[in-house]
């Protein structure tokens, strides 16, 4: 038996974790966009005006930092309808009150963009889609998401990984 230090896997240091990249600020606006939109299927609002001027006015940055972000919530609001039956349309074997509220965020903020974003290239908008399902809803959201949005693309007049003109 020797008298030397065995080294054990527990006793080797652990290199450092390399820190976590901070969201870009198109993320960033679509996690605060994302999140109205859930406030607002949470507790339904009648002044959306007010709603959105209280929620991006207590956000971490200024207001004017999530200007995309107030755009994808306008739009979204101003279409819901269309959005909403969109989704209706591509969830198999799902009924609407079925879909996780979280889950109906991400959807109607995606279907949105690949519908009236064409300055946003579809495939950003499910890529994006699919992170932030990820990142908020449960293990299989993913793939419910990314199956109605990919139903969705196919349906689609324009480039997938380009810009619209």
């Amino acid at each position: 038996m020797s008298d030397e230090p065995t080294i054990t896997e527990s006793s080797v240091p652990e290199e450092p974790e390399e820190p976590a990249k901070p969201a870009s600020k198109r993320r960033q606006n679509r996690v605060a966009a994302m999140q109205f939109l859930y406030m607002i299927e949470m507790n339904p609002s009648n002044d959306h005006k007010a709603s959105v001027m209280t929620f991006f006015t207590n956000q971490d940055h200024p207001r004017e930092y999530y200007a995309f972000a107030e755009e994808l919530v306008w739009g979204a609001l101003e279409g819901l309808d269309d959005v909403d039956e969109t989704i209706r349309k591509h969830a198999k074997n799902w009924t609407f009150d079925r879909i996780a509220k979280v889950d109906l965020a991400i959807l109607r903020l995606a279907i949105h963009e690949l519908l009236h974003r064409r300055d946003i290239p579809p495939i950003v908008s499910i890529n994006e889609a699919i992170d932030l399902s990820k990142e908020f809803s449960g293990p299989d959201s993913r793939r419910f998401v990314n199956g109605i949005l990919d139903r969705l693309k196919e349906n689609l007049d324009r480039p997938l990984r380009s810009a619209a003109d």
